[in-house]
């Protein structure tokens, strides 16, 4: 079984961590836009189950080269840290998987871009993450929730709180709110950045 760990932490501005990564040695490990296509059935089961299907495909900066995971995520569980199962597959490509999903009867309820700067701490992933519309989060994803814990502490963050909502419910009640009919919300291109698929 493979699982995700994660602390999600909302955060004014990802400067200070990003200099903290830096002075405690963290690897870089580049910046993306990634496009996240969340499904469903039709019955809405698997969001009622707190089940989630995503396919998403990531654009490296500048150089413009993507990948796309098609990921399985299970139930939260319970515990200090965000914990649940996580299955992911690669793909060719966003619209062969989408297509895939909708002859299984899965609908799209949402898709949403969001930028990503990652980095490697001892031996966890920290995001930086910059969605549409909800501010500015830092992820921290680890193997253990000591793990978690021991960097969330050296970056200074120890006593931030966390998040427990996921971007999928925070986007979808951005869209019920704002009457974002198609729940498309994108991210504007910055420099560096080619031309983006929809």
């Amino acid at each position: 079984m493979a699982l995700e760990i994660e602390a999600k932490i909302r955060v004014d501005h990802h400067g200070p961590v990003r200099d903290k990564l830096r002075e405690l040695g963290a690897e870089p490990l580049g910046r993306v836009l990634e496009t996240n296509d969340i499904f469903d059935g039709a019955d809405g089961a698997l969001r009622r189950t707190g089940r989630g299907l995503r396919v998403r495909r990531t654009q490296e900066d500048g150089s413009g080269a993507s990948n796309t995971i098609l990921t399985v995520k299970g139930p939260v569980m319970p515990g200090p840290y965000k914990t649940r199962e996580e299955y992911e597959v690669g793909v060719d490509d966003l619209e062969s998987a989408r297509r895939a999903l909708a002859a299984l009867g899965f609908v799209r309820i949402l898709s949403y871009q969001k930028y990503r700067d990652s980095w490697k701490l001892d031996d966890c992933r920290v995001e930086l993450d910059e969605p549409p519309h909800i501010g500015l989060f830092v992820e921290i994803e680890g193997s253990s929730d000591e793990a978690v814990r021991r960097v969330q502490g050296r970056l200074g963050l120890g006593d931030a709180p966390h998040v427990q909502a996921s971007y999928v419910r925070m986007l979808s009640e951005v869209c019920d709110r704002e009457g974002h009919g198609e729940r498309v919300l994108r991210m504007p291109d910055p420099p560096g950045y080619s031309a983006r698929q929809q």
